[in-house]
Formats: structure tokens, C-alpha cells, sequence
């Protein structure tokens, strides 16, 4: 009974998706850079990404302020873009102090890091996302998520610096991993579609959209199409969805000549 108890555990370890990736979205410090990476470390979190970060990478200030944790920014990947950053992702986790103006599912770190250990045991690819340290992270950035994560802090000073924000949600993954997890079998159900997928099927129904001149008028259309970007990352779609919403455009657009 005890090996085949240990050949289920190995099997689900196996299944099981790599830890979060900590996306840093343009920040501006090298040191903030290198204290959110020793903070990914202390609760054993060391994939990080970057998203052009204002001061160039490789940045010495951040060597310099990780300390101990430098085979975290030794391992860390330079993006140019969001999208390039999110892609191999099934949902991402996006944090803000603030409210705003998209229709979000809002969740405190402790709920979100639960969740997210039981997307990762059934091999989902998670994302946790932080914005720059002026002023967080933009609409545009938060449209590409699935979840907003807001800390429960004083509402007369709500500012965590970024090295807290991550230190945070690192510190409630490492929670979430006491005890044994529940791990689904990949079989019973289709995961989520990829980021890369969802920005591909956003991209061709603006294409179509502004051929069609349904972004009108022109002075609205950005806060449309930001939208339309919102709507299809809270969907939950799965690969085979997105297919399907592909083909039903193309075959609306092929009957518009």
C-alpha cells in the first residue's frame, strides 16, 4: 500500500505546475527589483519575469539589494511586453490598492494563493503581477488578468511598496502549501485557454471590429476595445472555446466578403 501511495504522490508532482511566476511590470528601482526578489525567495518563489523595466536590465542595484537571492534576477527574464510575459499562462493574478473601473473578481492574498495552489495541482500555470511603484498597475495592464488581489490595508494609506506587495502574496503561497493538496486529475476538465491564446483572439475581433466600424465614435474607442480586452480574460474560455469564437468570426467575415 506504500508504494503505490508514493507512486500517486510522484504522479502528482508530475501533473503539478511550476510555482507562480512574479511579473514585474515597468518598475523603476534596480533595488525595488532586487528586494522583491528576496522577498520571492524567503517563501521559496524564484521565477521571476520583467516587463521593460525604466532603468535597463541588467541593473547593479538590484544585484546589490537581492544580497542572497541573486540566482533569483541570475534566472529572471527580460520581456518587452505584457503579453510576451503572460503568454504560457492560464490565469493571472493581478494586484491593486485601488478600486477600479473593470469588472473584476476581487480577492484578498490569502483567498487568491489558495486558489491558486489548486489551479497549480491541476496544472495550471500562474501568474502574480505587480505593477510600477509611482502609481501601480494601469487599466490596460489589469484588463489582461483574471483576478485583482487588494490587500486589506488602511484605507487612508493604502501605498505598499513593491517589495511588500510581493513579500505578501509569497508569504500566503508558502501558506497555502501546509498540508497536502488537492490534486484534480488533468483529465476531468479542459484547462483554461493561455494568455497568448485570449491577446491572438483579442487582437483578430478588434481587427475585424474596426473593420466592421464598430469602435464609434473615435473618441471612445480605446475605453471600448479595453473593454472587450476585459471581457474575454474574466470568461474563463478554454482553448476549444477560443477556436470556436475564431471560426465564427471568420465565418462572419467571409459572408461580409
Amino acid at each position: 500500500m506504500k508504494a503505490r501511495d508514493d507512486d500517486d504522490e510522484d504522479t502528482a508532482a508530475r501533473d503539478r505546475a511550476p510555482d507562480p511566476v512574479v511579473v514585474l511590470v515597468r518598475p523603476q528601482l534596480g533595488e525595488n527589483i532586487g528586494a522583491a526578489a528576496r522577498a520571492m525567495l524567503n517563501f521559496g518563489l524564484t521565477r521571476m519575469r520583467l516587463v521593460a523595466p525604466r532603468d535597463g536590465w541588467p541593473n547593479p542595484a538590484a544585484v546589490a539589494m537581492a544580497s542572497g537571492a541573486g540566482r533569483v534576477l541570475d534566472a529572471a527574464r527580460l520581456c518587452a511586453d505584457l503579453a510576451g510575459a503572460l503568454g504560457d499562462c492560464h490565469h493571472v493574478y493581478a494586484t491593486t490598492a485601488r478600486p477600479r473601473g473593470l469588472t473584476k473578481r476581487i480577492l484578498t492574498p490569502a483567498e487568491a494563493m489558495k486558489e491558486a495552489h489548486a489551479r497549480q495541482a491541476r496544472g495550471e500555470r500562474v501568474a502574480l503581477m505587480f505593477g510600477p511603484e509611482r502609481a501601480g498597475l494601469e487599466n490596460a495592464d489589469i484588463a489582461r488578468a483574471d483576478t485583482i488581489v487588494t490587500v486589506p490595508v488602511n484605507p487612508d494609506f493604502p501605498s505598499l511598496n513593491l517589495a511588500q506587495s510581493v513579500l505578501l502574496l509569497a508569504y500566503e503561497w508558502s501558506r497555502g502549501g501546509a498540508g497536502p493538496a488537492a490534486v484534480i486529475p488533468r483529465g476531468e476538465r479542459e484547462l483554461p485557454a493561455l494568455r497568448s491564446e485570449l491577446e491572438h483572439l483579442a487582437d483578430h475581433y478588434e481587427r475585424r471590429l474596426e473593420e466592421a466600424g464598430f469602435f464609434f465614435p473615435e473618441t471612445k474607442a480605446a475605453g471600448m476595445k479595453l473593454t472587450l480586452r476585459n471581457m474575454w480574460s474574466r470568461m474563463g474560455l478554454t482553448s476549444s472555446d477560443i477556436r470556436m469564437l475564431h471560426g465564427i468570426l471568420r465565418q462572419l467575415s467571409r459572408g461580409r466578403g
